[in-house]
């Protein structure tokens, strides 16, 4: 049988915090934990590891990628992030394999961020963990609580697009630029506006426009006409 957990009564606001309670924000952002399997960061300084990377990135790719390591809670191979990027405190963002973020990547992380394989994220898009009380006066004396995000594998957020708090954005869909998502959306889906909605399902076989399949290397052409065709994200960067 598992211990008990603490007392919410005796918790620091931190503590509070990662159990999913409501908290006062003003009491998280430099307060370290009794409990030392919890991280204890800054929000400080995880400013602090963020402006490094920044100023890293240009000259030192190599160190950069080794602090951004440091600063996510986990990280897959091949991940790129574009700098700017803000974090509350990066320890709760998971990120799988060939995450590719564009320029100016916000996310708020005070409760899980998990993003999965083959995420593509354009340039300014933010996730949103934090919650806010509807009662005037608990607001005002700046009680907040937050809720997970989930961004499925091969994902493209658009430009700008909002991830609210509790979403999950379903594997293999499509969030246009500017979206509010405010509700999860259903894997091979395109949703658009605000709040986001579903306009249509994705067929895993369309090709069309741009991307129609005449337009690819003949290489790209007799791999994806393949009977036993699978996706590989190396052989198609290879193609």
């Amino acid at each position: 049988m598992s211990a008990p957990g603490p007392d919410p009564d005796s918790m620091t606001m931190r503590e509070r915090m990662h159990a999913g309670l409501p908290y006062r924000g003003e009491g998280t952002a430099n307060e370290t934990n009794h409990d030392a399997s919890l991280s204890a960061r800054t929000s400080a300084e995880a400013a602090r590891m963020t402006d490094r990377y920044q100023r890293l990135d240009l000259d030192e790719p190599a160190s950069a990628q080794a602090l951004l390591c440091e600063l996510l809670g986990s990280m897959g191979e091949d991940v790129r992030i574009r700098p700017p990027f803000h974090v509350d405190y990066g320890y709760n963002i998971h990120v799988g394999d060939r995450l590719f973020a564009n320029f100016g990547l916000t996310i708020l992380d005070v409760c899980d961020v998990r993003i999965g394989d083959d995420v593509q994220i354009g340039p300014h898009v933010q996730l949103l963990c934090p919650t806010h009380p509807l009662n005037p006066t608990d607001r005002r004396l700046m009680w907040e609580g937050g809720l997970p995000i989930t961004i499925e594998d091969n994902v493209w957020l658009g430009g700008g697009a909002i991830v609210m708090p509790g979403v999950t954005v379903g594997h293999d869909s499509v969030v246009g630029a500017g979206a509010v998502v405010t509700k999860d959306i259903p894997p091979f889906s395109i949703a658009v506006g605000s709040p986001a909605r579903v306009i249509r399902t994705i067929d895993p076989e369309e090709r069309s426009g741009q991307y129609a399949l005449e337009n690819f290397p003949p290489s790209y052409r007799e791999q994806v006409n393949r009977p036993s065709h699978r996706t590989d994200p190396s052989q198609e960067q290879n193609a």
